[in-house]
């Protein structure tokens, strides 16, 4: 069968909320990826693959070995892979790349395919408002920071950041959509509209999952997580769509 379709997921979150219920997801991600193997020509991981990625010179996070097996073998097949950092994996500095040959980006990207213009992304700090948060990033992506986190050992500082995991809000409380509004990536992408024509707007990081037109010919894409609604979406060369994995 022609590979014909390009697929977009985001927000995985392997390591939380443990390892049993993590290794379940990431053994449910892997099925997925075999079930769209045969038509994919591109597949779009949008950030926060993992709850906490920080690469050392000759250190990574321990397992995973699933995920990134297959990763590996369906790159090897031909199928064109790209991730992006998101603000739980914002550290990475070359494994996918050298490893994997999957090219990281730490910032959105534009593609087009078919006639059709994308704009995807993870989604954190863009558009008004989050100052707190959009300081916080400045920090954990200078590159001074990364250095002085990296003196920390590796038990140490995987320590501190399951320990951050455990505590964090999404564990607890399910995202809801605020209104167009209310909603960052919302203002982003209509600002974005009026200085071009973009016909999909792909983002995660909210944890929400929602499709909604912004004009008769562009249509706004949040890809939802792995860890409450396995949802993706999937371009065929016409249309973009939400769906949902259940097997």
């Amino acid at each position: 069968m022609e590979r014909t379709k390009i697929y977009f997921a985001s927000d995985f979150h392997l390591g939380i909320p443990n390892h049993s219920a993590s290794l379940e997801r990431e053994k449910k991600i892997v099925r997925w990826l075999d079930c769209i193997r045969h038509d994919a020509k591109q597949i779009f991981l949008l950030g926060d693959t993992f709850d906490f990625w920080f690469e050392y010179d000759h250190v990574v996070p321990r397992g995973y070995i699933r995920l990134l097996g297959k990763l590996a073998e369906l790159r090897d097949s031909g199928i064109d892979i790209q991730a992006f950092t998101g603000n739980h994996d914002l550290w990475m500095f070359g494994y996918f790349e050298e490893e994997l040959n999957i090219p990281v980006h730490h910032h959105p990207i534009f593609i087009e395919s078919n006639g059709k213009k994308f704009y995807i992304g993870h989604g954190d700090g863009v558009g008004p408002g989050d100052r707190g948060f959009k300081l916080m990033k400045s920090v954990f992506t200078n590159r001074f920071a990364q250095f002085l986190y990296s003196l920390l050992h590796p038990y140490l500082a995987f320590k501190l950041a399951r320990y951050f995991s455990h505590n964090s809000r999404m564990l607890n409380e399910e995202e809801t959509f605020l209104g167009e509004e209310k909603e960052w990536q919302i203002i982003y992408a209509k600002e974005m509209l009026q200085k071009e024509h973009i016909d999909y707007f792909l983002f995660g990081h909210r944890h929400i999952v929602l499709e909604l037109k912004l004009s008769d010919n562009s249509t706004f894409i949040n890809l939802g997580d792995w860890v409450r609604h396995y949802s993706f979406a999937e371009f065929d060369g016409q249309t973009c769509k939400i769906k949902y994995f259940e097997v």
